[in-house]
């Protein structure tokens, strides 16, 4: 197929022409990278577009390029991720199809705590939560359960998630909403902590869904009494992960009934939810084995060594395989 690939930068860019996957690789973008060399391994007719600040561009190119889909992997516009809805609006409006979730689904998954009332609603297990305003911040929590976990209400890849997130009372809990405010310029979210596993539900397709096996988060050399969850840190930061041992693979011994009831998560909140194409669900598993929903991701990376293309190994698929079947889903 005759294939335009999205990439979104983070300034004004000099790029003219193609864009590689070397180049991508050196700018240490892997998601961009993989799924750029991969489409160009499968044999497709590939072209690339760098977004920043300019519509116009996008219609001309879609215009000039004329391409069958759309591979959508910008996240952004004028380096504002709270712009990512509007890209695939775009396509909507030009009839062009895309990979990935829709306006629906981005804006939906955006703002946590609307998903939140969305899953409460089909009776979904979450961790408790309030949300304190910038424009009107939290001044006491009454009637809370604690520790508490405190983050970024639109945030993505664990921006704003810190050791100093986890909270015991509510002074704390009030002091790092007012550090979210000011250091993010947004909402903040205030959820009640649920102590166990962090376990990762990668869903695939459309009509027709497809969950692959769980994928979990360890802390090999995190001391047992400290509370053990992904900071921004704990994700990107080799150095950090090293020195604390923390790595990311096949969950670990999970009974199957608790494997059942994941996949039915997986596929009723990707559902609910409006996702399409390829997402993620983050959950809890308590040691008595109930299951709580933290969040779930439209669109999360495509980096072959990333928890989604690797989930999708654990069940026997390959990287290009993948891929292809993401394109596919475009034609819903």
């Amino acid at each position: 197929m005759k294939i335009l690939v999205l990439l979104d930068v983070a300034r004004h860019t000099d790029i003219q022409g193609e864009i590689s996957a070397e180049s991508l690789k050196e700018e240490n973008r892997p998601a961009d990278a993989d799924v750029l060399g991969c489409l160009q391994r499968l044999g497709h007719d590939v072209e690339t577009l760098a977004v920043f600040d300019n519509v116009t561009d996008i219609v001309e190119k879609l215009t000039s390029c004329k391409p069958e889909v759309v591979f959508n992997l910008s996240e952004s516009f004028r380096h504002d991720r709270s712009h990512e809805p509007n890209l695939p609006a775009l396509l909507e409006l030009m009839k062009v199809p895309y990979t990935g979730s829709g306006p629906d689904a981005l804006l939906l998954c955006k703002d946590k705590a609307l998903a939140k009332k969305v899953l409460s609603y089909h009776h979904v297990r979450q961790p408790h939560f309030v949300v304190s305003h910038r424009l009107s911040p939290l001044r006491r929590l009454q009637r809370f359960t604690y520790p508490a976990f405190v983050k970024p209400l639109c945030e993505e890849s664990s921006d704003g998630i810190s050791k100093a997130s986890f909270v015991r009372d509510e002074g704390e809990a009030i002091e790092r909403a007012k550090f979210i405010h000011q250091r993010f310029e947004t909402d903040a979210l205030i959820e009640e902590y649920i102590e166990g596993r962090e376990l990762y539900i990668s869903v695939l397709g459309n009509r027709r869904l497809t969950v692959f096996p769980p994928r979990e988060i360890f802390f090999e050399r995190v001391p047992e009494d400290v509370p053990k969850f992904a900071t921004y840190h704990a994700k990107w930061n080799e150095s950090y992960r090293k020195k604390w041992g923390i790595t990311n693979g096949p969950a670990k011994e999970v009974p199957e009934d608790v494997q059942k009831h994941l996949r039915s998560l997986g596929r009723n909140v990707y559902r609910w939810l409006k996702i399409r194409g390829f997402g993620r669900l983050d959950v809890r598993l308590k040691p008595d084995g109930e299951l709580f929903v933290l969040e779930a991701n439209p669109n999360p990376s495509l980096a072959q060594d990333e928890d989604f293309a690797q989930s999708a190994a654990d069940a026997g698929m390959s990287y290009d395989a993948l891929i292809q079947e993401i394109l596919d889903s475009a034609f819903p």
